[in-house]
């Protein structure tokens, strides 16, 4: 299904399916576990003049969809697309890769350093010039007002997009960790693959992604002491995705602690079993006009999804898992 466009989506609202392919094609790139890798020198390329062009369109409210991986995000950001006001990106990584070198975490465009947080502090005027111009290119090119960026990662770097866009807001997705983890490990089990000598796979060329979320995100943080060493001989996907899921939540509940007024937790439990409900608290929030084809859309598409079973992970890690579970209300 490319660029998540199926004849429903089509059938609803047409103009739509311009705006996807254009996402598709002109901006979000292709990382290393998709085909189709030709293409990222020729969107390097654009990027680099739309980055030497006068701002095309101004950058209102932004919305960065969070959280971790294979929770609902994708389909998220696919309903908020059909919104008319909206042009959605599903992961467009290149395109901050292009904003920021350093932030290439699995691998996809860059074999050089790269970090899991960015701060503030990482933002100068060059960044935050040529985040506005790509981000007011990507607009004008769609025809639309109001940019929704799913990228989950993102969810290390909210003072890093904050000082980019002071009115950014932000929908932190969560999901019952044993739907999560599982749906991680199937993901990399079917999508992985060896190439020219490489692992791709969840965990980014080579276990790129994990090394660095155990070096930024793990061995400084003093919750995670008593499983430091175990967790760098973990070799099972469920418990690696496990560990990646406890760390993200509890970044996201630190962030709303922090940042709640730009911040709204979204349980995708509440998403697919009362669609409705939900995307009106989300069009709230971020201060959508009222639209009623999107409404609709939504309800067709977000239905409960099947549950995955218990899942056996390391000794070490069930405290801390069934601690995140509670502290999320599951």
């Amino acid at each position: 299904m490319v660029a998540q466009i199926d004849s429903r989506y089509i059938k609803i609202r047409p103009t739509k399916l311009v705006s996807r392919l254009v996402s598709y094609a002109l901006f979000e790139g292709r990382p290393v576990t998709t085909r189709g890798q030709w293409i990222n020198p020729l969107l390097f390329a654009l990027f680099s003049v739309e980055k030497r062009l006068p701002q095309l369109k101004k950058v209102k409210r932004p919305l960065f969809i969070l959280g971790t991986g294979r929770s609902g995000t994708t389909i998220l950001g696919v309903v908020l697309s059909m919104h008319r006001e909206v042009g959605f990106l599903n992961e467009p990584k290149a395109m901050w890769h292009a904003i920021y070198p350093h932030e290439d975490v699995i691998g996809s465009y860059s074999c050089g350093p790269a970090r899991y947080r960015l701060d503030s502090a990482d933002v100068d005027a060059v960044v935050q010039r040529n985040a506005n111009r790509l981000f007011g290119a990507y607009l004008a090119s769609v025809f639309s007002n109001r940019l929704v960026d799913k990228y989950p990662e993102l969810i290390f770097r909210v003072p890093f997009v904050r000082k980019i866009f002071p009115d950014a807001q932000f929908i932190f997705l969560v999901r019952n960790g044993w739907d999560t983890c599982s749906s991680i490990d199937r993901w990399s089990d079917r999508c992985g693959e060896q190439k020219n000598g490489e692992v791709h796979d969840w965990w980014g060329v080579n276990q790129r992604k994990w090394k660095l979320m155990l070096k930024e995100l793990i061995e400084p943080d003093s919750y995670f002491a008593d499983i430091r060493e175990v967790a760098a001989s973990f070799e099972r996907h469920t418990d690696m995705a496990v560990l990646e899921w406890v760390v993200t939540m509890r970044e996201g509940m630190r962030r709303l602690r922090e940042n709640g007024d730009c911040i709204l937790m979204v349980r995708y439990e509440d998403l697919v079993g009362s669609p409705r409900r939900t995307m009106l608290g989300i069009a709230e929030f971020a201060g959508f006009d009222e639209d009623e084809v999107w409404l609709r859309y939504g309800e067709s598409v977000l239905h409960p999804a099947s549950r995955h079973a218990a899942f056996e992970m390391h000794p070490a890690l069930r405290p801390l898992f069934d601690e995140t579970m509670q502290a999320l209300g599951y």
